[in-house]
């Protein structure tokens, strides 16, 4: 059969042995390591591994199948969460958006030069403003409007559309709406947002004007996994830029918006890659 490859993401518990067993596990079943990283939390005690491999004799799926078996066995009573994830199946992603354009854009040029490991299938707007700029890129744009007082059934709809297309990942590229517990929970699959600040600081609204009035001389932007608690999500990446007494609230805008359009794509990167382990609310995201 064809070589299959895939990246398998193990957590649990460490002791002596892990990398030999499960290295083990894979060869004699005809896989080959192509790649691996690993790291031990000193603190808890827990072990973290990345490892992309080549099948020669069996299909991922297959693989799948055996290491649910085989895995607890070797791994047993280390608290095991493990991933396989099959490198042909590309992530069907949707991008929402409201009225600023430069994190959408972003990701659409480099989804039109095939820098993204996963396929953007379709942008999704509060408002109509930005569907000339989507326009070009050939991916369909649907407005669903969030009016006061009805955004359960504005949520409605857009899990109707997300699952029309098929969607697996929803990254918010300055989505000024807040979704809720209740869309969360049946939604039930990665969320990326980009929040322009440095998390912790200056959560909610308006951070560059936080930002100025407390006189900072950084200013940031911090893409992290979406929960329930406001901006409080396992952080996968952040940025800075410098910034002077001599900035008002529109310059540390202007120049924070680089910051948010780096961080956001680099995030989305090391999840379609399966870079990204969450534990608890962190993230190890392996290079």
């Amino acid at each position: 059969m064809e070589v299959q490859t895939g990246t398998l993401l193990i957590s649990c518990l460490d002791r002596p042995g892990i990398i030999a067993s499960v290295s083990n596990l894979l060869f004699v079943n005809g896989c080959n390591i192509v790649d691996s990283d690993q790291h031990t939390d000193r603190d808890d005690g827990h072990f973290f591994w990345r490892i992309h491999f080549a099948s020669m004799s069996r299909s991922i799926a297959e693989m799948r199948s055996l290491l649910a078996v085989e895995l607890p066995k070797a791994l047993s009573s280390l608290s095991l969460r493990w991933e396989l994830f099959d490198s042909t199946q590309r992530e069907r992603i949707v991008i929402m958006v409201s009225k600023l354009p430069h994190c959408m854009s972003d990701l659409l040029t480099r989804h039109h030069l095939g820098e993204l490991n996963g396929e953007v299938v379709g942008v999704i707007g509060n408002h109509p403003d930005l569907e000339p700029l989507v326009r070009p890129f050939q991916v369909p744009f649907v407005t669903i409007p969030v009016e006061k007082g009805r955004k359960g059934e504005a949520e409605a709809r857009l899990l109707e559309k997300l699952a029309e297309w098929r969607c697996s990942l929803l990254v918010l590229a300055r989505y000024m709406q807040v979704l809720s517990g209740d869309f969360l929970r049946a939604w039930g699959k990665p969320i990326i947002n980009i929040h322009h600040s440095f998390l912790p600081a200056f959560v909610g609204a308006q951070p560059y004007r936080q930002a100025y009035e407390r006189g900072v001389k950084l200013v940031g932007a911090t893409a992290h996994y979406v929960t329930e608690e406001l901006d409080a999500g396992p952080i996968i990446t952040q940025g800075t830029t410098a910034v002077s007494h001599r900035d008002t609230v529109k310059d540390l805008a202007r120049k924070g918006k680089d910051v948010e359009v780096t961080v956001l794509a680099h995030a989305v990167s090391a999840h379609l890659l399966k870079r990204v382990l969450v534990h608890g609310n962190k993230t190890i995201v392996f290079q």
